[in-house]
């Protein structure tokens, strides 16, 4: 796969993926690996934290587009489309976003560490709650997990990820980073799926 390091070319080859599973979901109440979620909640995930995450930090208002309840494929699609446009942007180079959790960064690169790391693992969730290919890119997975490692206190600590699942110790790091997360590999069966 190879993933670009450029936060506009990254999020257009990680959330070009999302698409596709967005696409070829058949069911949205089908359930998710994420406790209580069905595959329509992965999406209203994405496109209900991350406006209110850039207006408060940036300033910057994304379109928004129907509901995820009555036209997830439309929602998702304007909110990708927004993002993807803010990133596109050249005047998006010299902006900041600011939080209290992480201080002040620029822009592009918050969405990148924070945004589009989030729709690369909500891949997965897509993709295994509605039988699609839930592969995903092994190098991110590796970064992705290379630096979670680091700072794993403070992100048990924040509520957003769950405890660490166990994982046998020659897992790829697919499953590791996944085990890390908190979701189980093997959803919905504890049977390997090919990788």
């Amino acid at each position: 796969m190879g993933l670009s390091d450029r936060p506009a070319e990254r999020h257009r080859q990680v959330a070009g993926l999302f698409t596709d599973r967005v696409r070829g979901t058949r069911s949205w109440d089908a359930p998710s690996p994420v406790a209580d979620w069905t595959a329509r909640d992965v999406v209203r995930h994405l496109t209900d934290w991350f406006p209110g995450f850039l207006a408060s930090g940036a300033g910057v208002e994304l379109p928004r587009g129907p509901s995820v309840d009555e036209d997830p494929v439309a929602a998702w699609r304007v909110h990708c489309d927004g993002v993807q446009a803010l990133l596109d942007d050249p005047e998006t180079a010299h902006r900041k976003l600011t939080n209290p959790h992480i201080g002040s960064l620029p822009l592009d690169t918050a969405i990148d560490q924070f945004y589009t790391a989030d729709v690369f693992m909500h891949t997965w969730d897509l993709s295994r709650a509605t039988g699609q290919d839930d592969r995903l890119d092994p190098d991110f997975c590796a970064q992705l997990l290379g630096g979670m490692e680091q700072m794993e206190e403070i992100l048990r600590s924040s509520g957003q990820y769950g405890a660490r699942v166990e994982v046998p110790g020659d897992a790829d790091i697919q499953t590791k980073m996944l085990g890390f997360i908190g979701r189980d590999p093997f959803w919905p069966d504890r049977t390997p799926h090919a990788q």
